[in-house]
């Protein structure tokens, strides 16, 4: 009887080291970008790999304020999100790990993180979007300072509580001053200018005759043209330099609490991958951060666009809590 109790634990602890052996790595994704543009890489992922993300997805700018607030308690290992100033507000409180040097190597400076606690994983630009049917291109404002004007009163649409806008927001302050940018603010509330929740409820309003010019991001009107090439709304830039032409990235950090450091390390090297590249260049329009990917006819060269962008380091983006009490300030969130 001895004998067979002993048999039966035997087993059992044979069969527990099995399982545990065979049970599928886990890791924890916060992510600031959308569930349709990134869910199809992250199941590819754990397809290729057999690790399993287990994803909350919330705004950018909210999952930032709760990583602060969670701080070392978080249960979550990694950070993508849709822009550098979440990412430069973690950094800031010390929340993230170091990255490998070999894995940072194949991503140009402008596209990482001084210190390397977070990593670009494609490059998107801020653009005037405007109803083709209704505004000459020739008679476009040439500066983001020009849409204050009486003619584009209540023609102009933006998304205050969009992560993206905010970020641009973040950029111009530290570009013209918290001054000049307030004035701005301010005046284009006071000209009518129209709150959308988001970028693609702009591009809609564009077409539907709501408004007759946007401040989107560049990739979301390529997603209208991809199943209707005559769709009524065209997008270009504001005069070289322009503080509207700010040029942003979506990027990932890992967290120093995670538990997982080695299993998260894995997705954020598949991100910087050539497969995963170019998914966000042929799939979602955004600009790579690595060489070597097939570039999308719909898009400008980079090397061209960031010739007509401000000169602006990504680092310096970390003040959101500053940009959304001054849009709270002014009345526009």
């Amino acid at each position: 009887m001895v004998k067979m109790h002993m048999y039966i634990v035997i087993h059992i602890l044979v069969m527990f080291l099995i399982l545990g052996s065979t049970q599928a790595e886990t890791i924890t994704l916060y992510s600031g970008r959308g569930k349709s543009l990134v869910e199809p890489i992250i199941l590819q992922f754990e397809k290729e790999t057999g690790i399993e993300v287990e994803v909350s997805f919330a705004n950018t700018t909210q999952l930032a304020s709760k990583l602060m607030t969670e701080g070392e308690k978080s249960p979550a290992d990694v950070f993508w999100a849709q822009d550098a100033g979440a990412l430069g507000a973690v950094s800031k409180e010390g929340l993230f790990a170091k990255l490998p040097k070999k894995m940072l190597s194949k991503v140009p400076e402008t596209f990482r993180h001084k210190d390397r606690l977070w990593v670009a994983t494609s490059g998107r630009a801020r653009v005037l979007a405007y109803s083709s049917e209704r505004v000459n291109k020739d008679k476009l404002p040439d500066s983001i300072f020009d849409l204050t004007k009486s003619k584009w009163k209540g023609k102009v649409g933006w998304a205050p509580l969009n992560a993206s806008f905010q970020a641009f927001v973040t950029a111009m302050r530290e570009q013209v001053g918290d001054d000049r940018t307030e004035d701005w603010l301010r005046d284009m509330k006071k000209n009518g200018t129209i709150a959308y929740p988001k970028n693609t409820p702009i591009i809609e309003a564009l077409a539907a005759g709501e408004i007759d010019l946007g401040l989107p991001n560049h990739y979301y009107l390529f997603r209208f043209k991809k199943s209707n090439s005559e769709y009524p709304v065209s997008q270009t830039f504001f005069k070289t330099k322009d503080p509207g032409n700010l040029v942003n990235v979506a990027g990932i950090g890992l967290l120093k609490n995670s538990k997982n450091e080695k299993t998260a390390l894995k997705l954020i090297e598949y991100l910087l991958s050539s497969k995963a590249q170019q998914y966000f260049v042929s799939e979602v329009f955004e600009y790579p951060v690595i060489d070597g990917v097939i570039p999308n006819t719909n898009l400008i060269p980079l090397d061209e666009l960031l010739k007509i962008v401000p000169k602006f380091d990504l680092n310096e983006m970390d003040d959101i809590d500053g940009t959304v009490k001054l849009l709270r300030r002014v009345g526009i969130m």
